[in-house]
C-alpha cells in the first residue's frame, strides 16, 4: 500500500505558490525564489506556453524531467525525480543560504546532493559555492593541499590514531566530479586515492565506508588510478636520486657560499647527505608504507633540516639548499599529477 505524501516540516510555506514533490515528501515554496536562482525553473515558469507547444525542443544539454501531477490548495504540484533529502538541502540553501560544514564525510553527503541538484537545475551561484567549499578539501594548489594535510595531521595527533578519516572517500569525490563536470576536483582526489594500497581500495570495508562502493570507479578511471600509482611510486625513487645529486653539488660552494670565507667544512655535510640518502632509501622505499606512495610527503620531510640533524650554525648554507630543493621538487611534482593520472584539465 502506497502511503500518502507528507509535508516537509520546515519547507512548507502557507503562502507558497508551487508544490514540489520528491519521493514521498512535499515542499511548498515560492515560484519567485526558484525562478530567481534557477535557470531551469525561470524558463519553466516564464515560458509555459513555449514548453506546452513543444515539450521536447532540441537542446545542447539534457533537460531535467519534471512532471505536473495535480494541484494542492490551488498550487500546481511538480514531481521531481530526485531524493527528498537532496531537494530539502537544496531548498534550505536557497531559503537560508548554504551552511556547509568541515568537509567531513557527513558534510560531503549534504554538499554533494546540493551540487548535483544545483548543476541539474542550473542554480549557478549555489553550484559555485559548493565547488568552492569542496576545493578546500580537494584543492588545485600545493598550498591548499598542504593546508588540507595539516588539518588531517592535527586530527591524527588529537585522536591518537590515523584510522578515523576526516575527509570523505576520494572514490566518491571522483565519481561526483565526473557526474557534475567538475574536473578541478580530480587531481587531488586521484592523488589521495593513490596513497592507498589496492587491498584497501578493493576490499569492501577495508578503508572506506559503504558509500565508497555505491558508485565504483569506471574502468577508464581505474586505469588512470593504476597508471598514476605507478608514476607516484617512481617519483619517490626519482626524488631520492635527485637528493643524491644534490649532495654531490654541495661539495664545494652551495648556493654561492665559499668554504674559505665562511669557515665551513662541506665534506662533513656531504657525508651527512650521503647518510641521509641511504636512510631515505631504506625508510621510504622499504619500511615506510605511507612514504612509498606519497612523494609530496617524502619531499616535505626530506626538506626539513630540523628533522635531519644538519641545522647547526655552520650548516645553514646546506640546510637552505635542502629546503629550496625540496620546495622546487614538490612544486614540480604537484604540476605533474594531472599527467600521472592522464587527466584532461
Amino acid at each position: 500500500m502506497v502511503s500518502e505524501p507528507t509535508r516537509h516540516p520546515d519547507l512548507w510555506f502557507c503562502d507558497g505558490s508551487i508544490v514540489l514533490r520528491a519521493e514521498n515528501t512535499l515542499f511548498r515554496v515560492h515560484k519567485s525564489l526558484l525562478a530567481r536562482h534557477s535557470g531551469f525553473f525561470h524558463d519553466l515558469f516564464t515560458l509555459p506556453q513555449l514548453v506546452a507547444k513543444d515539450p521536447s525542443p532540441p537542446r545542447a544539454i539534457a533537460t531535467p524531467n519534471v512532471d505536473h501531477v495535480g494541484d494542492i490548495e490551488g498550487c500546481q504540484v511538480l514531481a521531481l525525480h530526485d531524493a527528498a533529502e537532496d531537494v530539502a538541502n537544496l531548498l534550505t540553501a536557497l531559503v537560508d543560504g548554504p551552511n556547509f560544514g568541515q568537509n567531513d564525510p557527513a558534510d560531503f553527503e549534504l554538499v554533494s546532493g546540493i551540487l548535483r541538484l544545483s548543476t541539474k537545475y542550473l542554480v549557478d551561484s549555489l553550484r559555485e559555492k559548493a565547488l568552492d567549499h569542496l576545493a578546500v578539501a580537494w584543492p588545485t594548489t600545493l598550498k591548499g593541499w598542504d593546508a588540507r594535510e595539516d588539518i588531517a595531521r592535527a586530527q591524527e595527533l588529537r585522536d591518537g590514531s590515523a584510522a578515523v578519516r576526516i575527509y570523505p572517500s576520494p572514490i566518491a569525490v571522483i565519481d561526483l566530479a565526473r557526474e557534475v563536470n567538475a574536473p578541478a576536483l580530480l587531481p587531488s582526489a586521484f592523488y589521495d586515492l593513490s596513497r592507498y594500497h589496492f587491498t584497501q581500495i578493493f576490499d569492501y570495508g577495508e578503508s572506506f565506508d559503504e558509500s565508497a562502493w555505491r558508485c565504483p570507479l569506471s574502468t577508464a578511471d581505474m586505469q588512470r588510478l593504476a597508471l598514476g600509482k605507478e608514476a607516484s611510486q617512481h617519483a619517490v625513487t626519482t626524488l631520492i636520486r635527485s637528493m643524491s645529486s644534490l649532495s654531490h653539488s654541495l661539495h664545494g660552494h652551495p648556493l654561492g657560499y665559499h668554504s674559505h670565507t665562511h669557515n665551513h667544512v662541506h665534506r662533513t655535510c656531504k657525508r651527512d647527505f650521503a647518510e641521509l640518502v641511504a636512510l631515505a632509501t631504506q625508510h621510504y622505499l622499504f619500511d615506510h608504507e605511507r612514504g612509498c606512495m606519497d612523494p609530496l610527503y617524502v619531499a616535505e620531510e626530506l626538506g626539513q633540516p630540523s628533522r635531519r640533524g644538519i641545522e647547526q650554525a655552520e650548516c645553514q648554507a646546506c640546510a637552505r639548499a635542502l629546503e629550496l630543493w625540496a620546495a622546487r621538487e614538490r612544486e614540480r611534482m604537484w604540476k605533474m599529477i594531472p599527467l600521472w593520472f592522464r587527466l584532461d584539465i
